[in-house]
């Protein structure tokens, strides 16, 4: 089997859209006489699925404040913080091998890499999770493209459950203790089943184990790989400029949806509705209590086809008199408001 690891240059390519960007693109363009697998970390981001509305999904605020990324897959799904606690491996396997679908067979090599590190108790359970004395530590997943099976699953070394709740879902408010207490009841770290000797590893030699005991090596400069040519990070480049870090794809392609938020500014009490086409404003109007001169509508109207992004709401207010509207406000907190 042959093994491609991101790196470029001699350098390890963290970047998370890149690295879902390398999968699809080996997918789609690297057809070797063996299979070929693909184990990764990277730096935080949220991953959602092909269907899902990104703005309903995450705490957007959280993610800017902590640089942690969004990325859309081009399969569905849920959202899922992926970060540098676990290690990701992708595989594609020839449809022949009889391993589509059968997660049982995926994760037996899995399930003997981690016993040979000293793990115990570790079980496959319901379709396609791995479990450490009843605690998951994996999930997977796996289709077919191009007459192979093209899958992959994690393993969760360490787990950060306040970043994995504060990231998700914006109108939750408050992330209570009984929240966190109720991931940690029913997810474990892989690190505390660990050997001793083994306590104090990094995620990038903990990654290193594991493609040594899954391609059955004493070093992982024993491997057979395949890595990417100029040409292929041209292409690579390419698709994470025109897809996975393009707002129009990660943002701009979620469903239509409506909202409404309200709030006390400055100028008084605002309240904003919004119908929201493509990550854009399609319909506005605007209420509230305010004291303003002009017609409000001047406002709405002038909102319309803006990207429900921060610095494009914050450009678009800018180029209007926001005090004539409403009174005493500023385009920070009009933008606070719409994002809330």
């Amino acid at each position: 089997m042959y093994l491609i690891e991101p790196f470029r240059n001699g350098e390890y390519v963290d970047d998370g859209a890149y690295a879902l960007a390398m999968q699809v693109y080996a997918n789609e363009n690297i057809f070797l006489d063996e299979g070929i697998i693909f184990p990764y970390y990277c730096k935080p981001k949220i991953e959602i699925g092909r269907f899902q509305n990104a703005r309903a999904e995450v705490n957007q605020d959280y993610l800017d404040e902590n640089g942690i990324i969004v990325v859309r897959r081009d399969t569905g799904g849920g959202a899922v913080l992926v970060d540098e606690g676990a290690v990701n491996v992708c595989f594609l396997i020839p449809e022949e091998s009889g391993l589509y679908g059968n997660y049982k067979m995926m994760y037996e090599p899995v399930i003997q890499a981690l016993k040979n590190l000293g793990v115990k108790n570790v079980e496959q359970s319901g379709r396609n999770d791995l479990l450490i004395d009843g605690k998951k530590v994996s999930g997977a997943a796996m289709t077919k493209a191009h007459g192979r099976v093209y899958g992959g699953f994690s393993l969760l070394l360490d787990i950060h459950p306040e970043r994995m709740l504060e990231s998700l879902n914006p109108n939750q408010k408050k992330i209570e203790s009984k929240g966190i207490k109720s991931v940690r009841s029913r997810v474990t770290s892989i690190r505390e089943h660990l050997k001793p000797e083994l306590q104090d590893i990094t995620t990038d030699e903990f990654k290193d184990l594991i493609i040594k005991e899954l391609l059955d090596i004493t070093s992982v400069d024993d491997a057979k790989r395949y890595e990417f040519t100029d040409e292929d990070w041209k292409n690579i480049d390419k698709l994470v400029d025109e897809k996975y870090k393009n707002w129009d794809w990660n943002y701009g392609n979620s469903p239509s949806y409506s909202y409404q938020r309200d709030g006390r500014t400055t100028a008084g009490t605002v309240d904003i509705h919004l119908e929201i086409e493509e990550g854009r404003i399609e319909k506005c109007h605007i209420y509230g209590d305010f004291f303003g001169q002009g017609e409000i509508t001047d406002v709405s109207n002038h909102l319309i086809g803006t990207r429900v992004k921060r610095e494009d709401l914050l450009e678009r207010l800018s180029e209007i008199d926001l005090n004539y509207y409403f009174g005493n406000i500023t385009k920070e907190e009009l933008t606070d408001l719409i994002l809330s």
